[in-house]
């Protein structure tokens, strides 16, 4: 199983550090055979002596350059990170990324090597109008996607239920997880108000591999009780 955190805009260089020092042990301890992933913030970003994979939830498609307010591989290489979000659907909905710059983006990193966690996802409006309609949205984002890509890993995350607490039914996750498997076959992550109450029903819906964990991540406590599970 795949265990990811996105921290999205929370946590500090501090507090990262801290919570790492905290999993790190937990995952140590354990024995944890599971690949568990942290995606902090781009300024809490550094070099951790741990066998967790540190990732950046954003960057340009760039070494460096002039492009105020952006990272690129320059700032990446600098920690040693290798592995990135690209698609998730606040930067698709809320700064408008379009589906021409995440396919730059995935071209980008996939061309230096990049270990991508590749996000897709559909709005509530596409969900009622029933499996069909969200099948066809969902692989209209693999427009200009290397599907074959061998550092590719997918994560399902329906827009309506991230943050809101309400999760996908099983049925949903099974029904569509069943249909991308179809047409991608790499690793395929559930993401969407996923948290230790429900983590157990999730990683036992057949054709889920993992999870991606925004809000129920936060706390190292948490988040290793859904990995234990």
């Amino acid at each position: 199983m795949i265990f990811a955190a996105n921290f999205k805009t929370n946590h500090t260089r501090k507090s990262t550090r801290e919570y790492l020092e905290v999993l790190t042990q937990k995952v140590v301890d354990s024995a944890c055979k599971d690949a568990v992933y942290v995606f902090p913030p781009a300024t809490a970003l550094d070099r951790f002596e741990t066998p967790i994979v540190i990732g950046a939830q954003n960057a340009y498609p760039t070494t460096n350059g002039a492009y105020t307010g952006e990272i690129g591989t320059e700032q990446l290489d600098e920690f040693g990170i290798k592995t990135i979000l690209i698609g998730h659907s606040e930067r698709r909905e809320i700064l408008h990324e379009s589906q021409e710059i995440v396919a730059e983006k995935f071209a980008f990193f996939k061309e230096r090597g990049f270990e991508i966690i590749y996000c897709i996802g559909e709005p509530l409006e596409v969900r009622e109008q029933g499996d069909e309609a969200v099948i066809e949205y969902l692989l209209a984002q693999f427009e200009g996607i290397d599907t074959s890509y061998e550092k590719l890993i997918v994560a399902y995350e329906p827009i309506w239920a991230i943050g809101t607490g309400r999760s996908a039914t099983v049925e949903e996750i099974a029904s569509t997880h069943k249909a991308l498997r179809q047409s991608v076959e790499k690793p395929l992550l559930y993401g969407g108000s996923a948290k230790p109450a429900n983590i157990r029903e999730i990683i036992g819906i057949d054709n889920v591999d993992g999870v991606l964990v925004g809000s129920a991540s936060l706390d190292p406590e948490s988040f290793f009780e859904m990995i234990s599970a």
